[in-house]
């Protein structure tokens, strides 16, 4: 795989961060390599890339601050993870590392950010402006928009901002209060 084909395939990443990986590794292959994966084949690819994260997903650092705000909320505000992995694997994750005591439900994959989260607000009674959305993906920022959240862009130290100027920002989550 030459140079410029890496390069387009991880401008394409980036460029669509907390897309299904299931959705990048099929455009990638097809619009990259011309190769037009089947299901099987797609399927493969994605339980490779699986086991090559979900270990060192459960076992990096947390967000600053993010334990802190689990800690201190959990239980008294209803919070959800919606998340553009493999909802089955998200929930592992999330178990994995204990957080599962802190969140109403976890969502990820095959399904989108937007109906995850009208769902939620329709199933919890909820309404848009009263919700906040923390994301670090234009996908996050767009089902926020799409829905009436509120919402903060997560960047961390040294991080590309993706989103529109005069987005609020934060690079972790110690100022985050409620």
């Amino acid at each position: 795989m030459g140079k410029d084909i890496v390069d387009a395939v991880v401008s394409h990443h980036l460029a669509h961060e907390g897309i299904s990986r299931v959705e990048k590794i099929r455009h990638c292959h097809s619009a990259y390599l011309n190769i037009d994966l089947d299901d099987k084949e797609l399927a493969e690819l994605a339980q490779q890339y699986s086991a090559l994260v979900r270990d060192a997903v459960v076992e990096c650092e947390a967000v600053p601050g993010s334990l802190e705000f689990l800690e201190s909320y959990g239980g008294k505000l209803p919070m959800f993870v919606v998340s553009g992995t493999p909802e089955d694997e998200m929930i592992d994750i999330v178990e994995k590392r204990g957080m599962d005591k802190y969140f109403t439900s976890v969502h990820g994959s095959p399904r989108h950010k937007t109906p995850i989260v009208t769902d939620l607000l329709k199933l919890h009674a909820l309404t848009g402006p009263d919700c906040l959305f923390v994301g670090d993906a234009m996908t996050d920022y767009g089902a926020a928009a799409d829905t009436g959240l509120q919402f903060i862009g997560r960047v961390g130290q040294g991080g590309i901002d993706p989103f529109p100027a005069g987005t609020a920002i934060i690079e972790d989550l110690r100022a985050l209060k409620v």
